[in-house]
């Protein structure tokens, strides 16, 4: 009896042994993961340049807006300048306006810097309707989409101030969120653009006191958006989205609509940065043999599936990977102490 005795203690250590190797290579597989995740984070920060592109950019005094061949932005509709700001509209009803660029855009990576104000006499959802900001292959066109055009080819990325679907009061606005059209996709008012939103945030921006900033990034086909509204100079995260194609060629716009409600909406300025990344020789080999002519986004049944109602930001993304990797090898290691002391007290009622 003793030997057998002898010969189970040597298998329950043996098994406590290979459950605490399998242990350890859990948790060096965690660290692995966690230091490509964070790699991947950091990555763009720190193998890139930004420079400004003056000619596709628009800050005071704004010489290079009119009506000219000369000038590098064009205005459209009611919109006007002034020695302080572009006012796409005034605070008052059925009013459209536009500021366009006439040079198109042919760089692959880019940051665009949007300083912008809405301000009114509305109080909270009596106020109307949006601007929005465009990377497009149409211009200068008037239209139901926050004063642009419908089935628009390109970039849209919406500050959104009035709730038209009352069913879903679970979501504040203002609203920022963005769309990639293909030029067949119509934009849905009455669900607030839902159906064919990337994602978003609320973003409380109507009469602050101090300065607005959004910041749209598009960086080896990512998509990144964040908004600076706090007057903390921080920027916050509200979508961040890979595999979004964009073709090159194609003109930025700023654009504002009122209705029966109505708001300032003021352009201070727009400044676009030209990001120089470095790209190994795979990825410029595989990059031009792919060349993008419609725009869009890679898997975006699978995007919409996966993402909650008011979408998930990459850190919001990266904690849950991390609590939920966390998660598993609390229950891995509980299950080995748990099956240790089962498989001894069973031991010990045989013997």
């Amino acid at each position: 009896m003793a030997t057998v005795d002898s010969s189970n203690r040597s298998c329950d250590s043996s098994f406590l042994h290979r459950g605490n190797r399998m242990s350890f290579k859990l948790f060096v597989m965690f660290i692995l993961l966690l230091f490509t995740v964070e790699k991947g984070f950091s990555d763009d920060d720190h193998e890139m340049e930004e420079f400004l592109k003056r000619e596709y950019s628009l800050s005071k005094p704004y010489q290079g807006v009119g009506s000219s061949s000369s000038s590098h932005w064009e205005l459209m509709g009611d919109a006007m300048v002034t020695t302080d700001y572009i006012r796409l509209t005034p605070d008052s009803q059925s009013r459209q306006g536009a500021v366009w660029s006439r040079i198109p855009c042919n760089l692959k990576d880019w940051e665009m810097q949007v300083h912008f104000k809405i301000h009114g006499q509305g109080k909270k959802n009596l106020n109307g309707d949006g601007l929005a900001i465009w990377f497009t292959k149409e211009r200068m066109q008037k239209g139901p989409v926050f004063g642009n055009m419908d089935n628009f080819t390109g970039l849209g990325v919406f500050v959104d101030t009035y709730p038209n679907e009352e069913k879903h009061i679970e979501r504040i606005f203002p609203f920022v969120l963005a769309m990639v059209g293909n030029g067949s996709i119509s934009y849905n008012h009455e669900r607030d653009g839902r159906p064919t939103e990337l994602g978003g945030c609320n973003a409380m921006v109507r009469n602050l006191k101090h300065d607005s900033f959004l910041f749209i990034r598009y960086i080896r086909r990512r998509l990144t958006v964040m908004i600076d509204i706090d007057g903390q100079h921080e920027w916050r995260d509200c979508l961040d989205i890979p595999g979004v194609r964009l073709p090159q060629g194609y003109y930025f716009g700023a654009t504002a609509i009122t209705g029966d409600l109505s708001d300032n909406h003021d352009i201070i300025s727009l400044k676009l940065y030209q990001l120089t990344v470095i790209r190994s020789r795979k990825e410029e080999e595989e990059e031009e043999e792919e060349e993008i002519t419609i725009p869009s986004v890679d898997n975006l049944d699978l995007l919409r599936l996966g993402q909650n109602e008011e979408g998930m930001s990459g850190i919001a993304i990266f904690f849950a990977v991390l609590f939920s990797l966390l998660g598993c090898i609390f229950l891995v290691v509980i299950g080995l102490v748990v099956y240790s002391h089962w498989n001894e007290s069973r031991r010990k009622r045989f013997y």
